[in-house]
């Protein structure tokens, strides 16, 4: 029992000394907490509330500059050069007084360009007005706001902000407001790139702190070293994405108000010009306000594209087309005369050397850029197609090479006639009905498919529905009422009339129905140039890596290979015979065009065409009758290098004929001479490159296909400029 007694007493003075330990254990551990709440609050209490305010972290992109573009000698001809700009980058949350504010504090540095004035529509200023007066809520009354819905009392108020209220509004304000009300949030936005001056530019440098959200930079803009030069199908690049491909444009990462291409070869090219847009994480806070921004990948610059066009040759064919219309104008009865196209290609590739279009206003005396009109704008071609049709011919077995009909005065059921320009030519082969352009011989062909024979004003009772449609498959060999493959969506097919009659099949066969443009016809011919073989037109000719040390061209990512759309399935022989009738129209001596292409380096073949055409007089309310002067051709004739077509619509009217030339084959001649010229400036340069100097050579060989049996006739008659109506 004492024993017992003993070993509680011990236990019982070792208890004292536990909770003694326990306590001091929980007194440290407790001052740590203290310790560590006030480094908490008091040392990392700012960081950790604005962490705690940190609600939001997104990617944004930023743009790059935009790939530049050479022609196929590798000159850089659009390029993009540096300049001044003001920029704002929107909150994520931005309100629309918070942005007028802005506005309204930029205002007294910078003055919007003209333009940008101009854009400001009278709903705009009412928008700002409402903003400005309490959101226009004196304007409608209490019974009003109970009546209506939110968009409809808003229309109320706009209705009735009157013009002196908006009189009040200061439209450089209104301009940078609407730069910036459509800005992208947290995304840098250029409210003026054009002509910052070095004052702005300074003075806003100075004020920034006053100025939330703005900045300067250096932006760039596109520039070109040929001025106006092929400008219309380089084509344009402006800020904002187009309306008809916002949601496209923004699958693909972009914002409303990037620059992108509007036309042609910009927008055609727009995944390789645009670039890779440099990556920023951006942290905001719960006020949609940035705090912290890091560069997650850097944005690399759009591609560079070499094309196929020559800018020497296409400046010269530019300056001939225009030339060459003022020179027709002043001649009676071109009343209507204002345009003209030339298409230039490698038949044997299908490189694009020139597309060009010009068109003149002879009120303002002043020229506008027209070469999409060389794929956009179709037109009667004329007798430009009696190749297709003699080729027709033998594939179909209404002809062989060397068949003679008789060209004569062709009497048809109602009294209609056809003929021939000039007399009667008697029997002829497919050879002379080329070189004289008989329109009989192909209406004729006409008759043989048809299974029927001429007979003056016998009937015509054919299938001629389907036997249309045969002759359109027969024709769409050469791409002439087919897309060519250029590329460009709003490419023409030309217009495919109905017929009514099968009188108008013998028409057709000479090209007075259906319409085709300057590109189909170029590509028409090429085929006949490249025996038979049709190739895609190029224009885009190599795609290289920017390089933005020097400006040499960085290495080559893809090079295009000329494509065979198709091949004319007709015989060698065959073919030749179509391309000596057309080396006979410029060098028989009863071609055509016999009277061009006299002073050029090379042989020459082609074929004129001359169409009934009509145009739409305003003044007289009334359609007026015109005609087409074509000419479609290829040199050398026995090694072809270009093939071309010009097209020169609406030469003259009402009183007939009046040039006393063929302005199509002139401007062809000086075509032709203009792209030896160019090719022989450009070897040149390269000897005095390379020190070999300048050597004179004499071409013996084109010399004499030159003086085959061309006859020296100064003055062709008015049948043979008018070929084949």
């Amino acid at each position: 029992m004492k024993n017992k007694k003993i070993d509680n007493k011990k236990k019982k003075s070792h208890l004292p000394t536990r909770l003694n330990l326990l306590f001091f254990v929980v007194f440290l551990l407790f001052s740590g907490l203290v310790l560590r709440l006030g480094v908490v609050q008091i040392v990392q209490g700012k960081e950790f509330k604005r962490q705690v305010e940190m609600t939001d972290v997104e990617s944004v992109n930023f743009s790059v500059p935009r790939g530049e573009m050479y022609d196929n000698d590798y000159t850089k001809i659009v390029y993009n050069v540096p300049q001044k700009a003001i920029t704002y980058t929107p909150p994520k949350h931005p309100q629309p007084k918070d942005l007028l504010k802005v506005a309204k504090d930029l205002a007294p540095y910078i003055q919007m360009p003209e333009e940008d004035i101009k854009k400001v529509r009278e709903r705009d200023l009412k928008d700002i007005w409402l903003l400005e007066n309490d959101n226009g809520d004196e304007l409608v009354t209490k019974e009003e706001k109970e009546k209506y819905k939110d968009k409809e009392i808003y229309q109320l108020k706009l209705d009735r902000v009157t013009e002196e209220h908006t009189k009040t509004i200061d439209k450089n304000v209104a301009a940078i407001y609407g730069k910036i009300y459509n800005a992208t949030a947290l995304t840098p936005t250029i409210i003026k790139n054009e002509g910052v001056t070095d004052m702005e530019y300074a003075m806003i440098s100075e004020n920034l702190g006053d100025l939330p959200g703005v900045d300067v930079t250096t932006d760039w803009q596109r520039a070109y070293t040929y001025d106006d030069t092929f400008k219309g199908i380089l084509g344009s690049v402006k800020p904002g994405l187009p309306e008809e491909k916002v949601d496209y444009y923004k699958a693909k990462g972009y914002s409303l108000n990037d620059r992108v291409g509007y036309t042609y070869l910009e927008s055609y090219l727009e995944d390789i010009l645009q670039g890779t847009k440099t990556k920023v994480r951006t942290v905001t806070n719960k006020q949609g306000e940035v705090v912290e921004q890091e560069i997650v990948s850097e944005g690399k610059s759009g591609k560079d594209v070499v094309l196929t066009i020559d800018m020497e040759f296409q400046a010269k064919v530019e300056q001939i087309i225009k030339e060459e219309i003022l020179n027709a104008i002043p001649y009676p009865n071109n009343n209507y005369l204002n345009k003209a196209f030339a298409v230039v290609l490698n038949p044997k590739t299908g490189e694009v050397l020139s597309m060009a279009g010009k068109q003149y206003d002879e009120k303002e005396r002043t020229w506008s850029d027209f070469a999409s009109g060389t794929f956009t704008a179709a037109f009667e071609p004329g007798s430009v197609v009696k190749g297709a049709t003699v080729l027709m011919g033998y594939q179909d077995g209404a002809i062989y090479p060397g068949t003679v009909l008789r060209d004569e005065v062709m009497f048809l059921p109602g009294g209609n006639t056809i003929r021939s320009a000039g007399r009667s030519m008697g029997p002829i082969n497919d050879i002379k009905a080329l070189e004289r352009s008989s329109n009989v011989y192909m209406a004729k062909i006409v008759y043989a498919m048809a299974g029927d024979t001429y007979v003056p004003r016998k009937s015509m009772n054919w299938n001629y529905l389907n036997l249309v449609e045969k002759m359109r498959s027969y024709y769409a060999q050469f791409g002439l009422g087919t897309t060519t493959g250029i590329g460009f969506d709003n490419e023409a097919i030309g217009v495919q009339n109905d017929p009514d009659n099968p009188g108008k099949l013998l028409y057709f066969s000479f090209g007075q129905f259906d319409t085709y443009t300057t590109l189909q016809l170029a590509q028409y011919v090429a085929t006949i140039a490249n025996d038979g073989y049709r190739m895609k037109p190029m224009l885009v000719k190599e795609i290289r890596e920017p390089n933005p040390e020097d400006d040499e061209l960085g290495p080559i990512i893809e090079e295009f290979s000329p494509t065979v759309l198709n091949r004319v399935d007709v015989k060698k022989d065959w073919l030749e015979r179509v391309q000596r009738g057309f080396y006979q129209v410029v060098n028989g001596s009863q071609g055509t065009a016999r009277n061009y292409f006299k002073n050029v380096p090379v042989t020459v073949a082609g074929k004129t065409g001359t169409a009934e055409s009509y145009v739409w007089d305003e003044k007289l309310r009334k359609g007026v009758k015109t005609y087409n002067i074509n000419f479609v051709g290829y040199a050398p004739y026995d090694d072809p290098e270009i093939a071309f077509a010009i097209v020169v619509p609406n030469v003259y009217n009402s009183g007939g004929p009046s040039l006393p030339y063929n302005i199509s084959a002139r401007i062809g001649e000086r075509v032709v001479e203009a792209y030896y010229e160019t090719k022989e400036e450009k070897q040149n340069q390269n000897n005095d490159a390379n020190g070999e100097g300048q050597e004179e050579t004499e071409d013996n060989e084109n010399n004499d296909a030159n003086g085959d049996t061309v006859t020296d006739n100064n003055e062709a008659t008015r049948q043979e400029v008018e070929d084949g109506e």
